[in-house]
């Protein structure tokens, strides 16, 4: 083995044999491969990886690893991993992709999703009996990850955030019993898994209720980028009026030169209109008609079958090295379109793939009827900057990101939406009351700080 080569701790050794053998420790064949998550800007080594197939075997690799004197660190995709670096030393990245069973109940209208499953396998199958999920931008992402994080859909604004559609939520804990919280047994576990971001035991399945929605009228408006801030002055103003049917995401977008896009985008500088409308083609165009009047050199809107909204975005699907941060901001009138598109636009020289606002409101500005750790946001808008590293490094695109949101600084809430600001502090994610109430329920169940936590807390 050459000297360079990490080499497993003595005390990751102790879990060779467990998971049918799917564990992989420094120097082993498999562990590099392993260790990478979807984000490929994450270069973590774990003390192990671990590939579980069910709760039995989640169990296993707890005590093991407890009684190791190592931690354990959840992960699915990894599409959120950046908070983890740094953090992972002497933990096992415990991966749930091998987690995928999956069943849809077309009478009740609910999902059940181990948490390996992808928003892409719920959408397809409850597809075929006129059902969808509150999926992610992209098909791609995990359900259980983005779900304890919070989750915005593209149907938010009309039904709020995904993690308030969840019914029960099964995990392990630190201990190693398995628990299944409804809201009659153990309903601080099912509170703190809406919203909550984890950090309180090993999720293996969620329970959540699916919309009966067949299809959405839904697409794309795009026109060059000159036109930034003509087009985003007045979508922010549609946005005031819009119904909640509709929800809608505006972007300065920087589309590179790449094969898995339409020619028509591929290489160009654009400001792109997305949006979802819940309803028939009349009701939709008749809510988009203002925007219409702006005519888009592209205008994609049709009525199209639900599962298929999933790719709206066009996000990439295979592993990527991303930079994500974001703000919630409280309003978009001219003075902080003017601040975003000098920051992000037309000279800017920003280095940055896209800048995406998107509209929340409706729903989403109210509490949930069930509550949870994350019960609603606080803003009008959600604005995040993404860039990939494509020469310049990444703190060039860190420095643009943060420039641009601290161009927004005079609109900004003081909350945040973690699953998309990295380097936001935790606290800033929930309520003062609600952070404290998730602390505790964190140490109830975790007293020693097995787990480490999707963002740096209290336990960490």
């Amino acid at each position: 083995m050459p000297e360079s080569t990490p080499r497993p701790a003595a005390d990751a050794e102790a879990l060779r044999g467990l998971a049918g053998g799917a564990i992989h420790l420094p120097g082993d064949p498999l562990y590099d491969e392993a260790r990478m998550p979807w984000n490929l800007q994450v270069d973590e080594h774990p003390a192990a990886v671990a590939y579980p197939a069910d709760p039995h075997e989640v169990t296993r690799i707890i005590k093991a690893a407890a009684a190791s004197g190592l931690r354990i660190a959840p992960q699915g995709t990894g599409h959120g991993a950046p908070p983890l670096a740094g953090r992972l030393g002497d933990a096992v990245l415990l991966r749930t992709s091998a987690m995928t069973g999956l069943r849809v109940d077309a009478s009740s209208r609910t999902a059940r999703a181990d948490a390996g499953v992808l928003w892409g396998d719920v959408i397809a199958r409850a597809g075929r009996v006129g059902l969808t999920g509150m999926h992610m931008s992209s098909p791609g992402v995990g359900v259980v990850g983005s779900s304890l994080g919070g989750g915005v859909s593209w149907y938010a604004r009309q039904h709020g955030l995904q993690c308030s559609a969840i019914t029960a939520v099964e995990l392990v804990l630190a201990d190693g019993t398995f628990v299944r919280a409804t809201e009659d047994r153990d309903p601080d576990l099912l509170w703190a898994a809406r919203g909550g971001s984890g950090g309180f035991g090993v999720v293996t399945s969620l329970e959540f209720d699916l919309l009966p929605v067949r299809t959405a009228y839904a697409g794309m408006l795009a026109w060059d980028w000159r036109y930034a801030r003509r087009v985003l002055t007045a979508w922010g103003e549609w946005t005031g009026d819009a119904p909640e049917s509709v929800t809608s995401v505006a972007r300065i977008f920087q589309v590179p030169d790449s094969e898995w896009l339409p020619a028509q985008l591929s290489g160009r500088n654009l400001v792109v209109i997305d949006a979802v409308a819940l309803g028939d083609a009349e009701a939709g165009a008749r809510s988009i008609a203002a925007l219409r009047a702006l005519k888009p050199e592209l205008d994609t809107f049709t009525q199209m079958p639900a599962p298929d909204i999933a790719h709206l975005q066009l996000d990439p699907q295979e592993p990527t090295a991303v930079y994500a941060n974001s703000v919630l901001v409280h309003g978009l009138p001219a003075d902080a379109v003017d601040a975003l598109v000098t920051a992000a636009g037309p000279g800017s020289g920003s280095n940055l793939l896209f800048v995406e606002l998107r509209q929340l409101g409706g729903a989403l500005a109210r509490p949930a009827p069930r509550g949870g750790a994350m019960d609603h946001l606080d803003g009008s808008f959600l604005v995040l900057g993404v860039g990939l590293d494509v020469g310049t490094g990444w703190s060039a695109v860190r420095r643009d990101a943060i420039r641009i949101l601290d161009s927004l600084s005079p609109w900004t809430s003081s909350a945040a939406y973690l699953s998309m600001a990295y380097e936001a502090a935790a606290r800033r994610g929930w309520s003062a009351e609600s952070y404290d109430r998730l602390l505790r329920i964190r140490r109830s169940v975790d007293p020693d700080g097995l787990f480490v936590a999707p963002q740096a807390t209290g336990n960490d």
